[in-house]
């Protein structure tokens, strides 16, 4: 079974049910419960089977990327940091524009054909532009779940036969 040498999530609305430049207020901080907070005080979720997925992939030996439009650069990186997910992602691509810009970068900086990727995002327009790279891609409409995750894999098997 073929598998993606590198595996690449959106954050807004992929691994978290919001988007970081509007709808939470940095900075953010961790409450001694273990739970993070914005600056109003509000508890800041993600999607719930994503801190497994990412320790698992992980640990499966997937490499792993972040790939993200949002202004909010720094409330991002600040949660990714905060939720520990930093240690599972090997390659990070947070800026506003269009995702071929990051998808380019990922290539450098990997050393990984677009033709080795599996992208997951919540947007269609996303989805199209970086499957138009020949990048297997898939639509996470109600965020990142386990279920989500196998019909991406599946997906990347069946187009890379």
């Amino acid at each position: 079974m073929a598998k993606p040498k590198l595996i690449i999530f959106d954050l807004d609305y992929t691994l978290w049910p919001f988007w970081v430049d509007t709808h939470v207020d940095p900075p953010f901080k961790k409450r001694s419960d273990g739970k993070v907070e914005d600056s109003r005080g509000k508890y800041v979720k993600f999607y719930p089977e994503v801190p497994g997925m990412l320790q698992r992939l992980h640990g499966e030996g997937y490499k792993l990327g972040i790939a993200s439009r949002t202004s909010e650069i720094d409330g991002a990186m600040d949660l990714v940091n905060l939720f520990n997910w930093d240690q599972y992602f090997h390659y990070r691509e947070i800026y506003p524009g269009c995702k071929i810009s990051h998808f380019k970068r990922f290539k450098v900086d990997s050393g990984i054909g677009f033709n080795d990727m599996l992208f997951f995002d919540d947007e269609y327009r996303n989805i199209k532009d970086v499957g138009s790279l020949g990048v297997i891609s898939v639509l996470a409409e109600n965020g990142m779940s386990e279920a989500t995750l196998k019909e991406g894999l599946d997906e990347f098997a069946a187009k890379r036969r």
